[in-house]
């Protein structure tokens, strides 16, 4: 059981999935880090969407952004794995996807993130370096992260 990624403009994203994109990111975001925010901020469709499904449940979910739009590089963002998969490692399938394209759709190597401060060593084994201290974002500690591929 392993998911199937595939990314998608939003656009080209059917009302189906983006209702279990929402639902998805409210269950974690909002109820499961007991975090009131406005998920719904207005950028999706700024972005491209990386979704992992099994048996058509999306399971893994993340969104990239071109470079220049929330930092200089380009970005990942909203990374998230159902609470039910979890166990099954998703997230490092899911990382690998995102960093893959990012490099295919924005033919760049160098990637900026706003990182959980508790998922510091998940992002490092994925090659990112923090920058700089911790700030709080949505009351959450957070740490600027950046990635560049190795050649």
């Amino acid at each position: 059981m392993t998911p199937i990624f595939k990314i998608k403009p939003f656009a080209a994203l059917s009302a189906a999935e983006v209702y279990q994109v929402l639902q998805l990111r409210s269950e974690v975001f909002v109820v499961e880090q007991n975090c009131v925010y406005q998920d719904i901020d207005g950028k999706d469709d700024k972005a491209l969407h990386l979704i992992g499904t099994i048996d058509s449940k999306i399971v893994a979910y993340a969104r990239l952004f071109a470079p220049g739009y929330y930092f200089d590089n380009a970005s990942i963002g909203r990374v998230v794995v159902s609470p039910q998969y979890r166990a099954h490692k998703f997230g490092h399938l899911l990382m690998t996807a995102a960093i893959a394209g990012v490099e295919t759709h924005f033919n760049t190597k160098e990637i900026t993130i706003s990182a959980q401060l508790y998922l510091k060593k998940f992002y490092e084994g994925h090659g990112f370096v923090q920058q700089g201290e911790g700030y709080l974002e949505d009351d959450i500690p957070h740490i600027r992260m950046d990635f560049r591929f190795m050649n």
